[in-house]
């Protein structure tokens, strides 16, 4: 019998629900500082999950909460262009 591949599980920053890796978005922060959406979801950094729908990419920006995620101020700018990304791949 076949040994079925574990399905790696990601939680949302936003709703807080656990979901498989490949349904989310990843946002990274690099080593740089810069904060960014991931769609390879391998760039190197500190990666946080949130849900590919338009309300947890809101809530993301409304709740501050990229401020909590990477302990770090985060600008309007860096909220602006991950709803310009999410919009134009979503």
């Amino acid at each position: 019998m076949p040994k079925q591949k574990k399905i790696p599980l990601r939680m949302c920053v936003a709703c807080r629900e656990g979901k498989p890796k490949k349904e989310m978005l990843r946002i990274v922060k690099n080593a740089a500082g810069e904060i960014s959406l991931d769609f390879s979801g391998k760039v190197a950094g500190r990666g946080a999950y949130i849900c590919n729908n338009a309300e947890c990419v809101k809530k993301l920006r409304r709740q501050k909460l990229l401020h909590k995620t990477f302990s770090c101020e985060v600008s309007a700018e860096v909220y602006d262009r991950i709803e310009e990304e999410f919009l134009a791949n979503g």
